[in-house]
């Protein structure tokens, strides 16, 4: 399956490293990664699922595919600026949402909007959504295997 990961452009080495963990748990189970191909949470993500020999796709805001961080394998660059928030989630069947700011909200929202569920991970909780909380990376794919399951 695929799986979009949200969160951060800008995060602390502690949310890096939580980041990089949700990676190397979705690529040991062979799932590939959609993000937003840049740094901070995105690059954390993609370095951890290379790590486990899994696939990453980074949706760019930019018209640049050198923009992307050095661990996506499949760039797409849109030149859509924030618009292209709503890709993100649309391109994954689930969402795990990290910490982050609007950016991350707009693309909970839009996950909402596709009906993709969301599992959060230290992350907003939205008056009106359903955003199953993880206690950990292995949980939090596990409830989104479950949820894309049933």
């Amino acid at each position: 399956m695929r799986v979009s990961v949200i969160g951060g452009g800008t995060i602390t080495d502690e949310q890096a490293d939580l980041a990089e963990a949700v990676g190397r748990e979705l690529g040991r189970r062979g799932h590939a990664v959609v993000c937003g191909g840049r740094g901070g949470t995105m690059e954390a993500v993609c370095r951890g699922a290379k790590s486990e020999g899994g696939e990453t796709i980074g949706i760019l805001p930019g018209p640049n595919r050198e923009a992307a961080n050095p661990h996506v394998d499949v760039v797409v660059a849109t030149g859509l600026g924030h618009a292209r928030n709503a890709l993100v989630p649309l391109n994954g069947d689930g969402v795990i949402a990290l910490s982050g700011g609007p950016g991350t909200l707009t693309e909970i929202g839009f996950a909402a909007i596709h009906d993709r569920p969301v599992v959060g991970l230290d992350t907003h909780e939205v008056a009106g959504l359903e955003i199953e909380t993880a206690a950990d990376p292995a949980a939090a794919v596990e409830l989104l295997e479950g949820a894309l399951s049933g």
